[in-house]
């Protein structure tokens, strides 16, 4: 954390703790959410003017948080085992966060009620469509204030870290024959 964001916390009133209490490892559950939540939707772009900065909190707050919650599953591992000098795990079945809270056995049947509706209002594709179109409003805010290089760079350096489907083509002058 820098001074800066220290600072402005202080200002904020927010309190910095590690973890909670006895138990030291939890801060590596929540940063590997900012590959998945996070650098995949939005990259690796600096964002900083206050547009970009409203695009972001509308596409969390809404849409993507929506997405996220009910229509995309989350392995969880259930047990990590050494057997000699490997380790083997063992995940349970992916379930949506929405699936795993209505399994729960403290959430009340009204509580159980309102996020069944929520859930049946929903559309995957549409939430799916408008996170798209956030995401160019955010692309086309950013080439505004830097220029279109900069982003056409940035997507450059990105193809070269994030691994992408690959197409295979058979390119032959000759006819193939199935026997």
């Amino acid at each position: 954390m820098n001074y800066h964001v220290y600072a402005y916390a202080g200002k904020q009133g927010i309190v910095f703790s590690r973890s909670r209490p006895y138990k030291k490892n939890d801060n590596c559950f929540v940063e590997q959410k900012n590959s998945t939540h996070v650098r995949q939707v939005v990259g690796y772009l600096r964002y900083e003017t206050e547009g970009e900065r409203a695009i972001i909190d509308d596409l969390y707050r809404t849409d993507l948080r929506l997405y996220k919650n009910f229509f995309q599953p989350v392995m969880k591992l259930v047990e990590k085992t050494r057997v000699g000098g490997k380790i083997k795990k063992r995940y349970d079945t992916p379930k949506t966060p929405y699936e795993r809270l209505m399994e729960h056995k403290r959430l009340s049947s009204a509580r159980k009620k309102e996020l069944h509706r929520q859930y049946e209002s929903l559309n995957p594709a549409a939430l799916k469509r408008t996170i798209d179109t956030k995401l160019r409003a955010l692309q086309r805010a950013h080439e505004k204030k830097n220029g279109s290089r900069e982003v056409e760079a940035s997507r450059v350096s990105s193809k070269k870290c994030v691994p992408s489907l690959v197409s295979f083509s058979h390119r032959s002058t000759s006819p193939i024959s199935v026997s």
